[in-house]
């Protein structure tokens, strides 16, 4: 049974792909790739919730923050308010938040 049961809920947790936070569900979904880098913008109201797919080096890393600002203005039509990003985590770049000027 565990053999089974094991990698059925591997594959469904794979399919999953990029999920809002709470606060964003019902918010209109957009999928950008910029330098090679995919990511899932949800912008709901004047906010915005920016995710990088994918696994990349701490190396590959740096330009994560400026491509997520730039991910949220591309597909929101929308600028950033400067000093708006937040993290889960001081560094993440799996995920951030920005508030929008419109």
């Amino acid at each position: 049974m565990k053999q089974i049961l094991v990698p059925a809920l591997l594959f469904l947790l794979a399919a999953c792909g990029a999920q809002p936070a709470p606060q964003f569900f019902g918010a209109s979904r957009s999928e950008i790739t910029l330098e090679g880098i995919d990511f899932v913008v949800f912008r709901k109201e004047d906010r915005a919730e920016v995710i990088r797919m994918g696994y990349l080096t701490l190396a590959e890393r740096a330009p994560v923050p400026r491509l997520m600002e730039e991910a949220v203005r591309r597909t929101t039509g929308c600028t950033p308010v400067p000093g708006s990003m937040v993290t889960g985590l001081p560094g993440d770049t799996g995920e951030a938040r920005f508030r929008l000027d419109c």
